[in-house]
């Protein structure tokens, strides 16, 4: 018997992950401390990047980049619609001007047929990046992004909010992880309570590049420096310099403790992910009323979301709500919030991903959900289907 409401996603905080926290607490730093720098390297570790820089939410992150990668007023940069606003608003944020490209109709991630189309349609030159995202933890082929990218003198800002331990096999057959930095120029990642690693807030930028790593860092903490070998002058081990005007995007040491500890089970969290997503899939085969997610053979799919396609989803949503089963939408397209209709964008510009939204349900997915819980909800959406 389900006595609690189950919801599409929550955080799971252990008794060693609040002790991690105490421990902190109780230490000489709540900010600013070495728990930022260990978080770091052990999340480019995990994602096989270089280099990590720990911010206080994926959105800064994402503004973060988009400042480093030097987006100005008026350049033209090209976002999937199905995404949560951030991904586009960081360009915005720039002053620079969001295109949108359609989605692949299977894996719900920005076509790259439709890219390719989009940018032969204008002069060389018209783009200064792209945006693609990691949607419900399904990776991007990102080498062959990074082909057109090149072809066109674009980079490339990957937002793999969604998928921490994500994967897809390249040309050569090795495994490339989503936000590696082997393709994209940078990544961000998400720390919010219903993703893999929780925080509270909380976000990481990934990158092998340097010189953007220095700047990411530089423009996270207000543009200041104590670097002695970045100083104009050097007054003595006190002195510091504002060298530019930057933003103060830091995190704080307790949630870096949490994130170090949450981190240690990620790949544990990977497997039972699948382990519901198999159940779902095998569950829901056959009922000609439910699409479920694709996944690739060559590609592992890191769940952050289990998306389904119905035809009546408003009832379904309805029905699993009045018995405790809190299902979401993701998402409602970008391109369509009144924001970015003022902006010229407009129903029927976008056919693909404004069809999957008229159906798209995602059901709970969470380390967590137990045994008799998913039965219960798929149990709920088969009746419902099956009226």
């Amino acid at each position: 018997m389900i006595r609690k409401p189950i919801p599409y996603g929550r955080q799971h905080i252990t008794e060693e992950d609040i002790q991690a926290v105490v421990d902190t607490l109780k230490s000489d730093y709540l900010t600013q401390g070495p728990k930022i720098p260990e978080f770091e390297q052990a999340f480019a570790r995990y994602v096989g990047a270089k280099y990590a820089v720990a911010v206080n939410n994926a959105t800064a992150g994402l503004h973060l980049i988009a400042s480093a990668l030097g987006v100005n007023p008026g350049d033209k940069v090209i976002v999937t619609p199905m995404t949560f606003a951030a991904s586009a608003n960081c360009i915005r944020y720039c002053g620079g001007e969001v295109v949108f490209c359609d989605i692949d109709r299977d894996t719900y991630l920005m076509d790259l047929r439709k890219l390719r189309d989009l940018l032969s349609a204008h002069p060389q030159g018209t783009f200064k990046g792209i945006v693609p995202v990691d949607f419900a933890g399904y990776p991007h082929r990102m080498e062959e992004f990074r082909c057109l990218a090149d072809e066109y003198g674009l980079w490339i800002l990957e937002d793999a909010c969604h998928a921490p331990g994500g994967y897809f096999t390249d040309s050569k057959g090795g495994k490339q992880c989503c936000g590696n930095g082997k393709f994209a120029d940078a990544a961000v990642f998400s720390f919010h309570p219903v993703k893999h690693i929780a925080t509270g807030e909380g976000g990481m930028v990934t990158t092998d590049d340097k010189t953007l790593y220095d700047r990411l860092c530089l423009l996270r903490t207000h543009g200041i420096t104590k670097d002695p070998s970045h100083l104009h002058e050097n007054h003595g081990g006190w002195y510091y310099e504002m060298q530019e005007l930057g933003y103060n995007y830091r995190m704080t040491d307790f949630q870096a403790a949490l994130g170090v500890s949450q981190l240690k089970r990620a790949r544990e969290g990977l497997r039972r992910r699948q382990e519901i997503a198999a159940r779902y899939n095998e569950a829901f085969r056959g009922i000609e009323a439910i699409k479920t997610p694709y996944a690739a053979p060559d590609v592992f799919h890191a769940y952050h979301l289990y998306v389904i396609q119905v035809p009546d989803r408003l009832g379904l949503y309805n029905y699993l709500h009045e018995h405790g089963i809190y299902a979401q939408v993701h998402y409602a397209p970008v391109h369509l919030m009144p924001y970015y209709r003022e902006r010229g964008n407009k129903p029927g510009d976008l056919p693909v991903v404004e069809e999957y939204y008229r159906h798209c349900l995602s059901l709970p997915m969470f380390p967590t959900l137990t045994d008799e819980e998913q039965e219960y909800v798929i149990s709920k959406v088969k009746e419902f289907v099956n009226r």
